[in-house]
């Protein structure tokens, strides 16, 4: 598993908050519940976004060396006025132009705080690229428009979730994330539509002792297949397994076991 350059990461993010500025400005309804984050209009979700954007700008510049509580972020919430298009759309647009500047500047090396143990900007870089990139997925759900995301960004992000449900299987021992733990199951996410090259298959073991993946054609417990966008979505839950884009071979319980246990955002 190869990481993308940090510059690729930051081209992803600008590249990622304009699709998200299409759909603010693109006449949908901003009061809408999001399908896929039932507790959040689409509103909300674009304000969490360019909150959480904000917040690693700031961690960034700072080269911040303890965690800064997100009510210390300027301008994190987004801009007083409600419903207003326009005014979102500005703010998320100083966002990114904010957030890709800083991380240029930083470069992937420079030490910064953070939650998973991997103390530089890189680890940032790489966060928010997939961060933005998923919950774009969500807006564009609430606004009835497409979604599309480049082949390396989708497995890249895949790669990242393995890694982050790994990371709290072995740092956070009470997690529910743990009970995915026993002997002879495994998931294989087969994605159907690529470049060889890209390798876009992985085998999740889920062993007595730790979560195990890596990339490859195995056979498993469990398959999920599909083109490389809907196994992303659907393994972030973005996407229900009856989908007609996907298709589980299998032992499809282990697959929603997966699921109900390994969240995050």
């Amino acid at each position: 598993m190869t990481l993308l350059t940090h510059d690729r990461y930051c081209d992803e993010i600008a590249h990622q908050v304009a699709l998200l500025r299409t759909v603010v400005t693109s006449g949908a309804d901003l009061s809408a519940s999001v399908p896929t984050c039932p507790n959040w209009s689409l509103e909300q979700l674009v304000r969490h976004i360019g909150g959480a954007l904000r917040w690693v700008e700031l961690l960034v510049r700072t080269r911040a060396e303890e965690e800064i509580p997100e009510d210390q972020v300027p301008s994190g919430g987004g801009p007083r006025v409600r419903g207003d298009a326009a005014a979102l759309d500005a703010w998320l647009a100083e966002t990114g132009e904010m957030i890709v500047a800083t991380l240029r500047e930083a470069g992937p090396d420079a030490k910064v705080w953070s939650w998973a143990g991997i103390f530089d900007a890189g680890f940032w870089a790489r966060r928010v690229t997939h961060e933005i990139t998923i919950h774009r997925a969500d807006a564009a759900l609430a606004a009835g428009l497409p979604y599309e995301v480049a082949p390396e960004v989708a497995a890249d992000a895949i790669d990242e979730w393995l890694q982050i449900v790994e990371f709290v299987q072995r740092t956070q021992p009470h997690d529910v994330a743990n009970e995915l733990r026993g002997p002879g199951r495994s998931i294989h996410l087969h994605a159907t539509d690529t470049d060889p090259a890209l390798n876009a298959e992985w085998i999740v073991e889920l062993t007595e002792g730790v979560l195990e993946w890596r990339r490859g054609h195995e056979k498993a417990t469990v398959a999920l297949r599909g083109p490389l966008t809907a196994v992303l979505l659907a393994f972030y839950r973005r996407l229900p397994l009856d989908s007609a884009d996907v298709e589980v071979l299998g032992e499809r319980a282990l697959l929603e076991f997966w699921l109900e246990r390994a969240t995050f955002g």
